[in-house]
């Protein structure tokens, strides 16, 4: 069977019922990037990387364009986005029937662009994954589907992390996402870090221990 989206695996020490962790890669960037925590993550994780579906030129893929205007303005592809939202969502279901792993038991890991899709498709698609760690990103409720309140939302758990000098995402985008989660009652951690747009060491020690706890 050939899933939806290309992606690279790291399999678990777990034969069967594995946790599952899906890693969602930003910008311009491919799904090698954050595979290179998956050698410092639990060995029980089994671990899946995607590549966006949105080649980018001269390399690099994207999960929806960002479009700048004259005057430096940015807006995002919400049309794009939202597909990819739903092809994460699907492959989430492709995944937990191809390998060995715990449907009941999805953590997404995401980075930056990667981070946005990961909130958009937890908060619409709650039935599917249990955890998110949510690194360097934000909340865009342009993405996310209609009536959070209504779904059943309590298991999910979030770990959210920004740099404070964050020179690509403002800082105060995601200090917004723990207000958002708190208002409809979902767990979440929040952490800053003296950094840039980037994952500092101890930010990954912090949310792999996060992780362990929850797995």
């Amino acid at each position: 069977m050939s899933l939806s989206l290309h992606h690279i695996t790291r399999p678990s020490s777990l034969k069967e019922n594995a946790p599952l962790l899906i890693m969602c890669h930003g910008y311009g960037s491919d799904e090698n990037d954050l595979f290179s925590f998956a050698q410092e993550l639990p060995e029980e994780l089994f671990i899946i990387s995607v590549k966006a579906p949105y080649p980018m030129q001269p390399y690099g893929n994207a999960w929806y364009a960002i479009n700048f205007d004259a005057n430096q303005n940015k807006w995002n592809d919400v049309e794009q986005a939202i597909g990819s939202r739903d092809e994460i969502a699907n492959f989430i279901d492709e995944a937990c029937t191809e390998y060995p792993v715990n449907k009941n038991n999805v953590t997404l890991l995401g980075f930056s662009q990667g981070t946005i899709l990961s909130y958009a498709v937890a908060l619409t698609y709650p039935e599917k994954v249990k955890n998110v760690v949510a690194l360097s990103g934000y909340i865009s409720e342009d993405m996310l589907g209609d009536n959070i309140a209504t779904k059943d939302v309590n298991h999910l758990d979030f770990y959210c992390s920004h740099g404070s000098v964050d020179q690509v995402i403002p800082v105060d985008w995601a200090r917004k996402a723990p207000q958002f989660l708190n208002a409809l009652n979902i767990k979440n951690t929040y952490s800053e870090f003296p950094v840039g747009h980037g994952v500092a060491p101890q930010n990954f020690y912090e949310f792999r221990s996060w992780l362990e706890k929850r797995i």
